[in-house]
């Protein structure tokens, strides 16, 4: 039963954490203000979470996982389907999109915890990416391939980072047109 609470609790936070960055931004979720949404005392929501940043970490996290080709993990993803599902996370949830910018940005300058993290989660993205381009392009060389996963997803999130700044920017159709070798022939 205590489980089952812990795991309400956990899901209430993570709620009033993704409902605060959508209505207040990154600067108006703070640790008070989710335990206000949440109706939590702060003790229960350092039970479950370290920092203010590891709730909205494990919220953007939960997004990005929901847009994902192939959840399971089975090496059957799409180069397309990798840069759609980017595009349906930079487009549909925006708020979250900014907030994942920013903190890979300004977060993980003082906070080498979240530097590991956010690196450790972009060198999985390039391996997929790389991983993608074998299957579609066997032919290309493993160090080439490497390099134009990483300029790929490189190339993705400067993507994202214009449509945080500017939200009239058609990042699905330059997206896109990275995709279909507009800027990066195979």
């Amino acid at each position: 039963m205590r489980y089952k609470a812990g795991l309400e609790t956990r899901d209430r936070i993570l709620d009033a954490t993704r409902r605060l960055i959508a209505e207040a931004g990154l600067e108006g979720t703070t640790i008070k203000a989710i335990c206000d949404r949440a109706e939590v005392l702060p003790g229960s929501f350092y039970n479950l979470f370290d920092s203010k940043e590891q709730a909205i970490v494990t919220v953007v996290r939960e997004a990005i996982e929901a847009v994902d080709p192939d959840p399971e993990h089975l090496g059957k993803d799409t180069l397309a389907a990798l840069v759609e599902a980017y595009i349906v996370f930079i487009t549909e949830q925006s708020d979250l999109a900014g907030v994942y910018i920013a903190i890979a940005v300004s977060g993980t300058r003082n906070n080498p915890d979240l530097r590991e993290r956010f690196l450790r989660h972009h060198e999985r993205r390039v391996t997929r990416f790389a991983a993608a381009i074998e299957r579609e392009h066997p032919e290309i060389e493993a160090g080439a391939r490497s390099r134009r996963a990483e300029t790929l997803v490189s190339a993705l999130n400067g993507i994202a980072l214009h449509r945080v700044l500017d939200p009239r920017f058609d990042a699905a159709a330059h997206s896109r047109a990275l995709l279909n070798g507009a800027l990066i022939p195979l």
